[in-house]
Parts: C-alpha cells; structure tokens; sequence
C-alpha cells in the first residue's frame, strides 16, 4: 500500500501540474518528490502521470487515483485532529475556507473571543473563490468552509449563521445620493457594477438587475469590494455591498454613501458547511452557535444571526 506522503506528493502533482511547485507545496526537493512518485507507480504497477519536457499530465487512472487519495488523506487529517484535541471540543488545527468577501469582515468580530474561550484552537484560514469552497471541502483541503448558501451536496451538512442584508451604494455626487430611500423604479437604467462570475455575490446582484430593470456592467467587474467602492466613488456605476463590509469600512470613505431600497429587502444567507462524514460535527456546531451569539451582540440589527 502507499503511504500518506506519496499520496500527499500525488495530490500536489494533480493539482499544480509542474514538478517544481508540487514539490515546493509540500515541502520537498523536486528529485524526492519524482523518486516518490516513481515508486508509487512501480509499487501499483500503474503509470500515474505522463512526463513531457513542458507539461505534466494526469493519466485517466492517476485522475481516479488521486480522487481516492484526496479522501485518504482527509480521513488521515480527521484522525490527527481528533488526537491532538484529547477529546476536547474547538482544540487542534481547524483549517477554515471562506471567500473573500465574509473572511475579512466576520473573523476580526468572532476571532479574539474564540481564542480567548478556547485558547488550544488553532485557525488555518485560506480564501477561496464561493464557487470553488464545496469541491475543495469534498476533496479535504478544508475542515469547513463558511460561504452563501445552499450549498448543494448529499454528503455535505450545514447550518446557518446569519442573514446578511445588501446596501445600495453610490457616490456622494451621484444623484440618488441625496435620497433618504431609493425606489425601485429609481434604478431602472442605472449602471451597477459587481464582482466578476464564481462569485455568488455576481449572481445575486445579477438577479436584482433583471428584475429592477437596471444595467450590470460585465466591462467593469471588480476584483475585490474594496475595487467596487473604488468606481463607485468615481461614478462609474453604483453597487450592492454586504452590511458587514458596509459597518467594517463605509464610515472611514466619505467618498461613498450607503442607501436603502424602498419595498425590497436584499439578504445573503452565510452558512457553515462540513463533510457528513466528519466525527467533529458536534464541534463545528458548537462553533457555528458563538458566531451566532457574537454577531447578535455587536451587530446593530442589521445582520440576523439566527
């Protein structure tokens, strides 16, 4: 049988397809990292992967292969976790997934009284695109990942954390600005500007555009909220950004202003989302309940922890 570090070196070839940032990615010198994969094949008695002078190729039975690895090697991370915490709930390494757009603006409210209550708890944390969390948890990069649901998946448990209204946003000179309340009629025609597709906040605002009638903007997608700010500052176009952000960062731009949508109320629903199989559900849950009860203590009404 392999042992967990050929499969460790088999995972970082599938995923990086080039010898040198396989081995970098795993802590290893490119020659042990070939030697091992060599081995593996002759100890299977399979060729793995195709070797070219410019490219690195998966045969169809190393793609199979390295399905089952992926899951070897989150069974093998469940068992080391489950030892180094003794038995005890919320202690070890958690490795986290969320997308860039909750990660920055949720953990700096939950974090400090995390370590304080359970100061043996380690936090791994590794931003990922929304549409790439559910694969990436399915294949063990992620203990649990922390995105919009639903999150589609028979062998995937998950809960609620919040619900998270989105703000209109435009520019202090734009002329809606000087609106207490924005019709939805008011909206009709305008630009708005969203983050580019694989975010799920993109197909959100997508959907408010096909139904207020107004113009999302696929030439000026942003990268990150901070970007979207940025032109809507410039007057490029006006946007929808999430109430956490909105409280994290609005008050310190006056460039900017936030409005409300007059007889539309605009969530996102954030979830916590594991493997069913996992032993640690009981934990996560646990987790899941402090972020709930921290956000319902320094929010100001506006995100629903439920």
């Amino acid at each position: 049988m392999p042992n967990l570090r050929q499969l460790e070196y088999l995972v970082a070839i599938a995923d990086t397809r080039h010898f040198r940032r396989a081995a970098e990615r795993v802590n290893t010198t490119q020659p042990t990292l070939s030697e091992q994969l060599k081995s593996l094949e002759q100890r299977l008695g399979v060729q793995l992967v195709e070797r070219t002078r410019s490219r690195v190729v998966m045969t169809p039975l190393g793609s199979q292969i390295t399905q089952i690895a992926r899951r070897m090697l989150s069974d093998a991370n469940e068992i080391r976790s489950l030892a180094a915490s003794g038995g005890r709930e919320l202690s070890g390494v958690l490795r986290i997934g969320l997308p860039p757009t909750i990660g920055p603006y949720l953990l700096p409210r939950v974090i400090p009284e995390l370590h304080a209550r359970y100061p043996e708890l380690k936090l791994y944390v590794r931003e990922e695109l929304p549409s790439m969390l559910p694969r990436s948890l399915d294949e063990g990069t992620h203990d649990l990942v922390i995105t919009l649901l639903p999150v589609n998946g028979a062998d995937l448990s998950s809960v609620v954390l919040y619900r998270e209204p989105l703000h209109l946003l435009v520019g202090i000179d734009h002329p809606l600005a000087a609106q207490s309340r924005v019709r939805k009629r008011d909206l009709q025609g305008q630009d708005v500007l969203a983050l580019g597709p694989g975010h799920q906040l993109h197909d959100v605002v997508q959907t408010l555009c096909e139904e207020l009638g107004a113009n999302l903007r696929f030439d000026y997608e942003g990268t990150s909220l901070d970007m979207l700010r940025e032109m809507v500052a410039t007057g490029l176009g006006v946007t929808f950004m999430p109430d956490l952000y909105v409280q994290t960062m609005l008050t310190r731009d006056p460039s900017v202003t936030c409005l409300e949508l007059e007889g539309r109320s605009v969530y996102r629903t954030i979830g916590m989302v594991w493997r069913a199989s996992s032993a640690r559900g009981a934990t996560y849950e646990q987790l899941a309940d402090l972020i709930r009860t921290k956000l319902s203590a320094k929010s100001e009404g506006a995100v629903a922890a439920v």
